[in-house]
């Protein structure tokens, strides 16, 4: 008996089935219609609320970005943590720009 050949799906159509499964009437339908069995389902929503949109991710090399920390993950349902969050990484931002001009003036000295 031959092998089945193992499917892989992107990471936008994973979020996009799981977001339909807080909608769908009946998750055996949906599973039916997006060709995918409902064991699966269940696992990637498992996943996205565990670690978010970067744990539906495709299985294989990593990526070279820079890794999602699991404890800054934030609820998409919270806006006040979203607030925070984005105030966190313009700080970030922020600093870093301040970094940089440090070391543009700093080797702008060098070379002269």
């Amino acid at each position: 008996m031959p092998k089945r050949k193992r499917r892989s799906f992107t990471q936008g159509f994973k979020q996009s089935a799981v977001g339909r499964m807080a909608t769908a009437e009946s998750i055996r339908d949906l599973a039916r219609e997006l060709g995918v069995e409902q064991r699966l389902l269940y696992h990637w929503r498992d996943r996205f609320q565990t670690g978010g949109a970067e744990a539906l991710r495709r299985i294989g090399r990593p990526s070279r970005t820079i890794p999602v920390d699991p404890a800054a993950a934030i609820d998409p349902g919270d806006p006040a943590a979203a607030q925070r969050r984005i105030e966190e990484l313009e700080r970030k931002i922020g600093q870093q720009q301040l970094e940089l001009d440090f070391f543009r003036a700093a080797l702008r000295r060098v070379r002269d």
